[in-house]
């Protein structure tokens, strides 16, 4: 099999990621590195691309230290903590394991204080985090910070996927189901008055528990609540729920009305 190359297209994609995450550790005060990385039901998690110490710590942190960001990407909340290498949420991640497995890092390590990771609903399975390492505590002000930049964080993970031409067509079905996920996560914020990471956990526990794809329960809530189809382009793309859909589209409704 021959190596992939990178084209220059990629490399452009990639560097709008990179910048974004530039202007983010330019808007928290006290950022040591940022990340964007991807997390899916069935995959294992990866990096999309870092800044600073993040190249090494978010790594190091979905390959077996644990800690917030691996932490956001499997429950789908926002993960902040003031102290990352004592919060007993995470007891392999400690200031000395660091040292001892990357020191390369080592004179950074010491400084690592307070992260903040903020999932980003981005498709039927899985989800994008976007986080910060601070050398002080991270706090919900933090996160505010990361909220205001989710939808570039979503807009420049797109480009970036779509100028690898073998995930083209991947992304074109993950927009539509997108756009799906992004109607029925309103309404469950306007019914629950929650933030969207909420909402967004709603809409997967949901599916879960009825053993349906959020994308077909997106639909099925927005087309049950408007009364008409959904509108979605013609195609091998249309998202067509069932009837296990629909039913589980009632009871949320149903769960979501009471309050």
């Amino acid at each position: 099999m021959r190596p992939r190359t990178t084209t220059g297209e990629q490399v452009r994609a990639t560097a709008l990621l990179e910048e974004l995450l530039e202007r983010i550790a330019a808007d928290v005060p006290g950022t040591l590195g940022a990340a964007v990385s991807v997390h899916h039901d069935h995959e294992l998690p990866r990096v999309a691309a870092t800044h600073g110490l993040a190249a090494v710590f978010v790594p190091a942190q979905l390959n077996g230290f644990g800690g917030p960001v691996a932490t956001a990407g499997r429950t789908g909340r926002p993960v902040v903590t003031a102290d990352v290498c004592a919060d007993e949420r995470w007891p392999s991640l400690t200031l000395s394991g660091l040292l001892e497995h990357h020191p390369g890092s080592a004179a950074d390590w010491p400084r690592v204080r307070g992260v903040a990771a903020l999932p980003v609903a981005w498709d039927a399975e899985g989800t994008l985090v976007l986080s910060v390492a601070l050398d002080r505590p991270a706090t919900e002000q933090t996160l505010d910070v990361l909220r205001r930049h989710q939808r570039l964080a979503a807009v420049a993970f797109v480009v970036t996927e779509a100028a690898h031409p073998d995930r083209m067509n991947q992304m074109l079905d993950l927009l539509q189901s997108r756009a799906a996920l992004e109607e029925a996560k309103g309404i469950v914020i306007a019914l629950r008055r929650c933030e969207p990471e909420e909402a967004w956990t709603t809409l997967r526990r949901a599916s879960q528990e009825s053993n349906v794809k959020v994308r077909e329960l997106a639909v099925a809530l927005v087309e049950l609540l408007a009364g008409a189809p959904a509108p979605q382009p013609d195609g091998e793309r249309t998202i067509r729920p069932g009837a296990a859909a629909r039913e589980a589209a009632e009871r949320l409704l149903r769960v979501l009305e009471r309050g």
